[in-house]
């Protein structure tokens, strides 16, 4: 059965329509020391919220310009489980295992060699959390095809990588020109306190990719629009170079999304959601290794 699957990933692409897009929508991410006193994870002591200037090396990685979009994730899975319809808006609704296979689809679909190994029939005995009931084991090696970013390297690009000025949110210290988040992506500007109801009358919805300021790397929306799934087990605290290796509380999402506050939006805010989770401000962005691939340099800034 193996054989026979390998066999077929040539034709994926014919199958599905998938066109591979160009490497320009792929940004090099240069590795380096990564120390954010604003990180409310790395660099920090376990368990306390005393920052003491630690450092984490990051390789260098390649990252999606934008969001993964409807007709990216359409053309490969052959579905659209988005709440807000558009071919240029943010793929949503998407669960952790979702992204994973997508990654490995498109891995398949342009040649390259999928990361992700899926055990289906097997739980995974690290996922400890209550209400997913998908719980496949997932595990990951080292390939030239695409992934979901770590944890770190959603940080660190986010934040600008080794062009990083310090900005409040991805791309500047003004929101409004780099996020779209509970008060402008409505029919109307909303003030006051976060109110749901205020909301869904307003029409809130997610914004075509692309449409507000890139980061220092040339980034799009990783401040708002939709929250981005990233590969590891959400934990309250980590030490020096560690990674929760088990979790009660999901994987880890970033980035905040259209119906979420300010807050939300900071390059250091993180929180988790059990991965068989969607939403319809939950999506992602691809990742790969830079062995092998290409992707647009931006100009320095």
């Amino acid at each position: 059965m193996r054989k026979r699957f390998t066999l077929l990933l040539p034709l994926l692409a014919m199958v599905t329509g998938w066109a591979q897009t160009s490497p320009n929508d792929l940004v090099l991410v240069e590795g380096g020391i990564f120390k954010n006193p604003k990180s409310n994870y790395y660099g920090r002591t376990v368990g306390t919220n005393a920052y003491l200037g630690r450092t984490i090396a990051v390789a260098s990685f390649l990252i999606g310009k934008f969001e993964v979009t409807q007709q990216e994730w359409l053309s490969l899975m052959g579905n659209n489980p988005s709440k807000f319809r558009g071919e240029n808006l943010p793929v949503e609704n998407v669960s952790w295992y979702d992204c994973i296979e997508f990654c490995n689809r498109r891995s398949a679909a342009e040649g390259l060699q999928p990361c992700y190994v899926i055990d289906q029939a097997r739980r995974d005995p690290d996922n400890e959390n209550e209400i997913d009931d998908v719980k496949w084991t997932v595990s990951i090696k080292p390939a030239d095809g695409y992934r979901l970013p770590t944890e770190v390297e959603w940080e660190y690009a986010a934040g600008g990588g080794q062009k990083s000025r310090s900005y409040a949110y991805s791309g500047g210290d003004e929101i409004e020109a780099v996020a779209w988040y509970w008060t402008n992506s409505g029919d109307q500007p909303l003030t006051g306190m976060w109110s749901w109801p205020l909301i869904e009358r307003n029409h809130n919805k997610t914004h075509p990719v692309g449409s507000k300021a890139p980061n220092e790397l040339g980034l799009h929306d990783m401040s708002g629009n939709v929250r981005e799934w990233c590969w590891n087990w959400y934990g309250e605290s980590a030490g020096v170079g560690t990674e929760p290796q088990k979790s009660a509380a999901g994987r880890v999402w970033r980035g905040g999304g259209w119906m979420g506050g300010d807050f939300c939006c900071e390059p250091s805010f993180r929180a988790g959601f059990e991965a068989s989770g969607k939403g319809p401000d939950q999506g992602f962005r691809v990742c790969r290794n830079v062995t092998g691939a290409t992707a647009s340099t931006p100009a320095r800034r």
